[in-house]
């Protein structure tokens, strides 16, 4: 597959799931998509609708949202790389709402693609199954986070959540990422209020954890945010020699995780 090829970040997630060849990955090449841009909080998928395609996020975050909260209850975040609605594939109805909670840029393949991908290739059809047990694994943490943690360990866990998962796609590099929400949205992931959500990313900040500047997040003490957070990466399911398929800056969180 070319450098920069516009789809990498999905072979960058597959390949940090299961060991793909490159003769896996060259199917990427053929994939028919249009490309949508979104604006701010702008509705991809409501629910109640029936997909045919499926939402590969080639830049910036989406969220799923419950489409029964008044206050916009955010029940998981996509990052480049991720495929929204892979599950469409064998459901195809929508069951609440993807929002665009910044301005993203989505691919929209037809799911006959990906079916015809897993027919030729074992081991692409395994990667993207996969891809549905560490999403499900991703959305049993939320609930744990949820139900279990304090906001501040909420709020910590979810960071070194969504950081890790943008490191595994080459993103994140020193710790620095384009924020992926307000502190709005980032109060509905952690169901607490906004006001909640501003004084415990002040105390982040006291405890110099982490630095949050306009549109730019910077996490300054990486072990000490996951210690606080009692973050383990295991559950997002990356492959043990996965190293060789991520850039080193990738390496050394999972290295520090497992050294906090």
């Amino acid at each position: 597959m070319q450098a920069g090829f516009a789809f990498s970040k999905l072979a960058d997630r597959l390949t940090s799931l299961v060991e793909l060849c490159t003769d896996d990955l060259d199917l990427l090449a053929d994939m028919p998509s249009s490309i949508a841009h979104f604006g701010t909080h702008q509705t991809i998928l409501r629910h109640d609708d029936e997909a045919t395609q499926c939402c590969l996020l080639l830049h910036g975050y989406l969220s799923w949202q419950n489409h029964e909260s008044a206050d916009g209850q955010i029940t998981a975040i996509c990052v480049p790389g991720d495929i929204a609605n892979l599950h469409t594939l064998y459901r195809p109805r929508i069951d609440g709402n993807l929002i665009a909670l910044g301005p993203a840029i989505v691919a929209l393949v037809p799911h006959r693609f990906f079916r015809e991908v897993a027919e030729r290739s074992p081991a692409m059809s395994h990667a993207m199954l996969l891809m549905l047990l560490a999403d499900h694994a991703i959305q049993r943490n939320w609930t744990v986070n949820l139900g279990s943690r304090d906001a501040l360990t909420r709020v910590a866990h979810l960071l070194c959540e969504i950081t890790v998962r943008l490191q595994i796609v080459g993103l994140a590099r020193d710790f620095r990422l384009s924020s992926p929400f307000t502190q709005s949205d980032l109060a509905a992931a952690c169901s607490i209020s906004p006001v909640h959500a501003n004084r415990t990313i002040q105390e982040l900040r006291r405890c110099n954890l982490l630095q949050w500047q306009g549109k730019t997040l910077t996490i300054t003490d990486w072990p000490g945010l996951v210690r606080l957070a009692g973050f383990d990466p295991a559950y997002l399911s990356i492959r043990s020699g996965a190293d060789d398929a991520r850039p080193p800056y990738a390496r050394s969180v999972t290295a520090d995780v497992a050294l906090a």
